[in-house]
């Protein structure tokens, strides 16, 4: 059966394995060395409690023992200036040969209701160009384009375009409210 959680500390290490294909061969992610779980989970609890991480599993026999985690998605600051803390950065990845299932939707379903519920108003998703799955992915769960920066990355012998993707979470027009801790609010299901 698969599900959507809260990630927890000991989920670090499954984390940091879906992650580090991306990182050591792919151009989704500017990283170039990968998180071990440590740091996955230094990552994680620099969140504070406000910022979800969440996991999606699938149950391969009785009780949390026999999870395995399939992937990932969680939101992060968009940028320190106080008047930017309504808004997100988002990140979703999943594991290979679990792609292509509806687990990416999924997960991102989650992560946007919950940031709605939160209070957050606008989630900003960045993607590496080309990348047509993700941006149909971005797409399918009310994401916008929002635009480009040509050749702002430099990876595996190339440069790449990078494409910010935009999610309206809540009406701009209503002086928000200060965000919920996702401690608080946990994982809502889009």
């Amino acid at each position: 059966m698969i599900g959507v959680r809260a990630a927890r500390p000991d989920d670090a290490a499954a984390i940091a394995a879906i992650y580090a294909p991306h990182v050591l061969a792919g151009v989704v992610s500017f990283e170039t060395e990968a998180p071990d779980a440590a740091l996955m989970q230094d990552r994680m609890a620099a969140s504070g409690g406000l910022y979800p991480w969440m996991v999606a599993t699938v149950s391969e026999g009785d009780g949390d023992a026999d999870e395995r985690v399939l992937g990932y998605a969680y939101a992060a600051q968009f940028s320190p200036r106080e008047a930017y803390r309504w808004a997100v950065e988002t990140t979703i990845y999943v594991a290979d040969g679990a792609q292509r299932q509806g687990l990416g939707r999924l997960l991102y379903q989650a992560l946007v209701a919950t940031l709605r519920k939160q209070g957050f108003t606008q989630a900003i998703g960045r993607i590496a160009l080309p990348n047509d799955r993700s941006i149909t992915l971005h797409e399918a769960v009310g994401f916008r384009r929002a635009g480009v920066f040509r050749e702002i990355g430099y990876k595996h012998g190339r440069w790449i375009d990078v494409g910010y993707w935009q999610c309206e979470l809540a009406d701009a027009a209503v002086f928000p409210a200060e965000p919920h801790r996702f401690a608080e609010v946990g994982v809502i299901r889009g």
